[in-house]
């Protein structure tokens, strides 16, 4: 009963540190790459404190996912955690795309997410 306090306060502490921008804006990033108007999310973090802030998430495609169907994964950084954003890198699934990738076509890929974002804001 005496570590009751220390585990509400270490259950509720994730849930405080959220951020719905940045959320949104990941969600952006995976619909601009992945070319769909829509993406359903499943489990989704972000982490507004950390240098560079971010956020990760599972989403779907699918229509009417069921839960089994959460198995892509993207996390994105950015360089500020309240707007304007800036895109700095996002990856999906094991590929990473930045302005820094050695492989010309990951850093075409975040070039053009970036552009699309930066229109948006």
């Amino acid at each position: 009963m005496k570590y009751l306090p220390i585990v509400l306060l270490l259950a509720a502490s994730p849930a405080a540190a959220q951020s719905p921008e940045l959320e949104q804006a990941c969600t952006a990033v995976a619909q601009n790459f992945l070319l769909t108007p829509t993406i359903t999310t499943g489990v989704v973090q972000s982490f507004p404190d950390l240098e560079p802030p971010g956020a990760r998430m599972t989403y779907s495609t699918r229509a009417d996912p069921q839960p089994t169907d959460f198995t892509n994964e993207i996390e994105c950084q950015f360089a500020t955690a309240t707007p304007p954003l800036s895109l700095t890198r996002f990856c999906i699934s094991s590929t990473c795309y930045s302005e820094n990738e050695q492989e010309p076509e990951n850093r075409r890929r975040y070039l053009e997410v970036k552009a699309l974002m930066d229109r948006q804001n």
